[in-house]
């Protein structure tokens, strides 16, 4: 009875003993709140923010196996508005001291935040994930400005040209040849005049309607950058983080949207309503050659070709492939539009931000976002990995990505772009010739940005 007693009284001491050190070892931790902004359309896009919140499990478990004292807890806010109110959000949270400290939001953001301080760099942090080493390095490209890294790439998407099978084969092309073309395009083989060329073949014979040969997209947007890069153009001086405007590769750029419609007759589509003209033109088998973007394949196989078998009806009927190089054997391209994560300079745990971005930039969470919102991967091998190549359309589209270029992080960039689409949309008219435009642009951009633009 007394050894009984004794033995309690053993386990009793052992339980207080336990007791006392658990609730010290809980006093002792300090709870970090981590607030992450973002932009997604839900609930395709979801995975944008809700990934933080299985990171934050993984993170603390990290944290605790290392004997470090702090956990995380995560706060996801995530919508979609204008991109003009999205980021003067951010602009009056930082101004009130309350910033998030992760903010996803365009690259192209990244130059307005940077010299306003509200954004740190992250060399120094990136180094210590691995991870990060895997991403591709294009796509770091258009996290930097002024020679520094201040983000990382949430994910991308490329801007294609795409075709029609069926009117390719109506101008006489055989199905070898169709199949061949986006490796020719690669390769340098088919250019963008070889593109007019064909598509005036197509006009002259009564396969589509003059001026249905190719459509870019119906308004203003970073599709027709990647043209003017075609031509050997530059938008920004890495050194100075300035505008340029090269007037040789621009005047080259001018005169191939001049020859598309003047001289081939074969390109149309500006000023047309996505919904109702562009989009049903493009997927209704309309139009020769259009560009679009990645994403816009769920788009069309869902609420145009649906009745017609959907997806499995775009692959029979549509290629895609880079944008042609400007001359033959010279390099093709595309452009994409990264969002990207970065932390606000007011992010008093800058290295836990780092660390649960480095979480959510692994295959498994970054696939997840990229098969719910149709968008290309971020990572090296990331087409080798078993779930992501249960998309055919982000596999057979991730090489793109070797070819990438963006826009300029430089907060100029609005007038930048409304003053050469103006000019653009003059020659496309006909109101302009090629070297008019390039006077219009060179005195618009002279005018409104002075000294802020290099005029090569």
């Amino acid at each position: 009875m007394k050894a009984s007693k004794s033995l309690l009284s053993i386990i009793l001491i052992v339980f207080l003993v336990m007791s006392f050190t658990i609730m010290g070892l809980t006093q002792d931790l300090e709870i970090i709140p981590i607030k992450v902004r973002a932009y997604a359309t839900p609930p395709m896009e979801n995975w944008r923010g809700l990934n933080f919140l299985v990171a934050e499990k993984d993170l603390n478990a990290d944290l605790e196996a290392m004997g470090d004292p702090r956990r995380v807890k995560v706060e996801v806010i995530q919508n979609r508005m204008d991109w003009g109110p999205y980021v003067t959000e951010f602009v009056l949270a930082y101004g009130a001291g309350e910033a998030p400290d992760i903010w996803l939001t365009g690259h192209e953001h990244i130059g307005t935040q940077s010299d306003a301080g509200r954004i740190i760099p992250l060399g120094g942090m990136i180094e210590e994930f691995p991870i990060f080493n895997l991403v591709f390095d294009n796509l770091w490209v258009c996290t930097m400005y002024k020679g520094k890294i201040w983000g990382v790439p949430q994910d991308a998407e490329a801007r294609p040209l795409y075709w029609n099978k069926l009117l390719l084969k109506q101008v006489g092309w055989s199905n070898e040849e169709i199949a061949a073309l986006p490796g020719k395009i690669e390769k340098g083989e088919f250019t963008l005049y070889d593109m007019l060329e064909t598509a005036k073949q197509a006009v002259d014979k009564g396969v589509v309607k003059p001026g249905n040969g190719f459509w870019t997209r119906p308004s203003n947007g970073p599709d027709f950058t990647a043209f003017y890069y075609a031509f050997g153009g530059k938008t920004i001086d890495s050194a100075t983080g300035k505008m340029v405007l090269d007037k040789t590769a621009g005047l080259k750029y001018y005169k191939f949207f001049y020859d598309a419609v003047q001289e081939y007759g074969s390109m149309g589509g500006l000023g047309l309503d996505w919904a109702e003209a562009w989009h049903p033109g493009v997927s209704g088998g309309k139009v020769l050659f259009w560009v679009g973007g990645t994403w816009q394949w769920a788009e069309w196989a869902e609420l145009y070709l649906k009745d017609l078998g959907g997806e499995a009806y775009a692959w029979e009927n549509f290629g895609f492939g880079l944008i042609p190089a400007a001359e033959k054997g010279g390099k093709p391209n595309s452009l994409t539009h990264p969002l990207a994560y970065l932390v606000s300079s007011q992010c008093k745990h800058p290295d836990l931000a780092i660390a649960l971005i480095a979480k959510v930039t692994n295959y498994g969470p970054n696939t997840r976002h990229a098969i719910a919102s149709t968008h290309l991967g971020i990572l090296e091998g990331q087409a080798e990995y078993k779930f992501y190549k249960g998309s055919r359309l982000l596999s057979e589209a991730l090489y793109m990505l070797d070819y990438t270029t963006f826009l300029p992080n430089n907060p100029n960039w609005g007038p930048y772009s409304s003053i050469t689409y103006e000019a653009l949309a003059a020659v496309v008219s006909g109101d302009f010739t090629p070297e008019e435009a390039m006077d219009f642009v060179v005195e618009g951009l002279q005018r409104e940005l002075g000294d802020k633009v290099i005029i090569k």
